[in-house]
């Protein structure tokens, strides 16, 4: 049953109660005077009467059900008592009060809700109403009178008899009637909460989805005007759907979005759909917003147009997305090119390193020419490492991806940097592992070319002053590897951080700006998580995060310097 249906009939109960207690309070107190027989059993009723509407307050804030099922058959019961009590007081079959049965049968049905509740409400009040007269006209404590008072109710001569059984006949009647609607009626609700969940249903599979759709979504009628619009269209449009519900398609448009006002009405007149296109719309911030539109008609039948549908998309991102495409097919047909260039560059420079080293050892220089040929020894090599760096960005070699262990290919790569030229003495670098073993999807190649390139860049940072670096690893709870290239330099100024991994951007002297870049390319083409923290005089710490190979356990920990 329905949240309306539920609250109708409480409607109909309390006030069915309320108006038959005023009648009772009227009659017993009025009427009757307040006799004592009825006192005890009418203060029960009226406590009983009074406390059900408070019931019904009070059940919003905590839970009243048992009472709520128990409290009106009790207030039921006591009415049938005071009623009896009235009809004995004023006169057994004569009463003129027995109507007040027909009330209480009534609110019988609207309590039990069906036709067998009502019919035993009805046959108690039939019990009560014979059992008074019967009492009522024989003499309590007179041997016999009882019999006589049945002989005189059940002769056919006597006007009684016809008297009850009308009464119990009534009862009996309005009892039927009463539970038969109030039957009816259940059914009629139940069918009327299945229709509304359906109905529900039904709303939440078209207008909920429509307006909860990631695409823009608006309809017009045959006249222009607009009679749904959903919340993307608020979004991308910039107008919210109560100004727009009603009003003519160009009143609200025409302005901004001539384009979509042309599109839907040209949609509209020609009675055929159009493809999907691209045009521009004017947002409420006055920024120009390319838009994708399909637009479809609305029929009701074979030729009977109902409207338009226009579905949309903001192809801004898509736009964006589109660009840094084609940029990057730009930048790798460069880059080919010019790995191809460096590539021929680097043989005539082959050729001159060559001769010169040939011409040293030949030629007996001094002076100024020494100085020169130094130069150009020195210059072609650093221009080859240039070339080197150069040619391995550009190379866009495809990952091998195997499993790597990456606590010793770090071992090892400290091995290596204590070898390297930006090594020197006064740099003290460890490996902290968590795990004994850390495995790893990647290109160890590419791996160990990723941590020479950051450790070396690290001992570069420190430079000259005592300091160290080290090389933690680590599992996470998320199931990653987590490496960490820390040094104890100077840090990284904040206002180059943003430029940090561009191509030939370099604070060293002799840097060629290549070394983070390859970094963050072979980051990128393995899956790692590269980013990086520093502070002023505190050192650098670069992130290197993995995903974990699954199904890997834990071997036993170590912890401490390598």
């Amino acid at each position: 049953m329905n949240g309306r249906a539920i609250s109708i009939k409480t409607g109909w109960l309390l006030s069915l109660r309320l108006t038959t207690y005023i009648l009772i309070t009227g009659i017993v107190l009025y009427g009757l005077r307040f006799p004592v027989l009825l006192s005890g059993p009418f203060w029960a009723y009226s406590i009983l009467t009074l406390l059900l509407p408070i019931l019904f307050v009070v059940k919003r804030w905590c839970d009243v059900r048992f009472l709520l099922r128990v409290i009106p058959y009790l207030q039921t019961l006591l009415e049938i008592v005071v009623e009896v009590g009235i009809i004995y007081i004023t006169g057994n079959v004569n009463s003129a009060y027995s109507g007040l049965f027909i009330l209480t049968i009534i609110s019988a049905a609207l309590v039990s809700n069906n036709l067998a509740g009502t019919l035993v409400t009805a046959s108690l009040v039939s019990v009560c109403y014979a059992y008074v007269v019967w009492f009522g006209l024989g003499i309590a404590g007179v041997p016999g009178s009882a019999s006589r008072a049945l002989e005189k109710i059940f002769s056919s001569q006597d006007a009684g008899f016809y008297n009850i059984f009308l009464h119990i006949l009534t009862f009996f009647l309005v009892a039927f009637v009463s539970g038969y609607l109030v039957e009816r009626l259940r059914a009629r609700d139940e069918e009327l909460a299945d229709t509304s969940q359906a109905l529900r249903r039904a709303k939440l599979e078209t207008d909920d989805i429509l307006r909860h759709l990631n695409s823009g979504l608006f309809t017009i009628d045959r006249e222009g005007k607009i009679i749904f619009f959903n919340r993307a269209a608020e979004e991308i449009l910039g107008y919210a759907e109560a100004e727009t519900r009603g009003r003519n398609l160009r009143e609200i448009f025409e302005e901004r979005m001539p384009q979509l006002v042309e599109n839907l009405l040209e949609v509209l007149e020609s009675k055929k759909r159009s493809h999907r296109q691209e045009i521009e719309i004017v947002n409420k911030h006055g920024r120009r917003v390319p838009i994708g539109i399909s637009t479809s008609l609305l029929r009701s039948g074979e030729d009977d147009i109902r409207g338009v549908i226009a579905i949309f998309q903001d192809l801004t991102e898509t736009k964006v997305l589109e660009e840094k495409i084609r940029q990057a097919d730009k930048l790798a047909a460069v880059g080919q090119l010019s790995a191809a260039i460096a590539h021929e560059i680097r043989n005539p420079l082959a050729a001159i390193s060559g001769s010169v080293e040939v011409l040293k050892c030949e030629l007996n220089v001094r002076d100024e020419n020494a100085r020169l040929m130094e130069l150009i020894d020195r210059e072609s090599t650093r221009l080859n490492n240039i070339l080197s760096d150069f040619l391995q960005y550009a190379r866009s070699r495809r990952s091998s991806f195997t499993r790597v262990e990456l606590c010793h290919l770090a071992g090892d790569i400290i091995e290596v940097i204590r070898h390297h030229p930006s090594y020197r003495d006064n740099i003290h670098i460890e490996l902290s592992t968590v795990e004994s073993y850390a495995y790893v999807f990647g290109d160890e190649d590419q791996i160990r070319q990723i941590l020479i390139n950051l450790v070396v860049n690290a001992c570069d940072a420190i430079g000259d002053r005592d300091g160290r670096v080290t090389i933690t690893i680590g599992g996470e709870p998320s199931g990653e590897v987590v490496m960490k290239v820390a040094d104890s330099g100077p840090g990284i100024p904040e206002n180059i951080r943003a430029n940090l991994f561009d191509p030939f951007f370099s604070t060293k002297r002799d840097g060629t700006g290549l070394g983070l870049a390859i970094v963050e390319r072979l980051a990128s083409n393995l899956g790692i998580n590269l980013s990086f923290h520093s502070e002023p005089e505190c050192g650098t710490v670069f992130y290197l995060v993995f995903h974990k190979i699954p199904g890997e356990h834990k071997a036993r920990s170590l912890s401490g310097a390598c």
